[in-house]
């Protein structure tokens, strides 16, 4: 009951909050969020999945309809407007941030997994004897999985 009741209040303030937006910025975000997404990824294809030009990418595609998209405002019913504009960028900016939190996470799950293969913690350099020569590189080095050698 206890949970129905926050669900209840909970929804009585986003449908207060949703009565302040308008639904023309609620549009120049969702605007925001598709042309940042595909500024996103044409710019992570040309700088090969940097993640600073793929934000920027995100940011700058939403600039770049938002401004056009203003223009065309300005011209056929003389009203240009920040707020519409600031919701449009703001749309590319989720969207690279978005993206720039689920490339980060695929990141770190794949060099987890790397890790777990080959039953190391990412120290991957050969130990030196005492002499200070470089010994035999272990099976780690060689990147064998402990699992394989015990036969699991």
């Amino acid at each position: 009951m206890k949970k129905v009741f926050v669900l209840l209040i909970l929804l009585c303030f986003i449908w207060k909050t949703n009565a302040q937006v308008e639904s023309d910025k609620a549009l120049h975000f969702l605007g925001g969020n598709l042309y940042g997404l595909v500024g996103a990824g044409v710019a992570s294809q040309i700088s090969k999945g940097n993640r600073t030009w793929t934000f920027v990418g995100s940011v700058g595609g939403s600039i770049l309809i938002g401004l056009a998209k203003e223009s065309i405002d300005k011209a056929q019913y003389d009203g240009w407007d920040n707020d519409d504009l600031l919701a449009t960028v703001l749309g590319g900016a989720s969207v690279g941030v978005t993206i720039d939190i689920f490339k980060q996470r695929k990141k770190r799950r794949r060099a987890q997994q790397f890790r777990d293969a080959i039953g190391a913690d990412g120290l991957l350099i050969p130990e030196l004897s005492k002499e200070g020569k470089q010994a035999y590189p272990s099976l780690y080095v060689l990147a064998i999985s402990p699992k394989v050698l015990q036969g699991n």
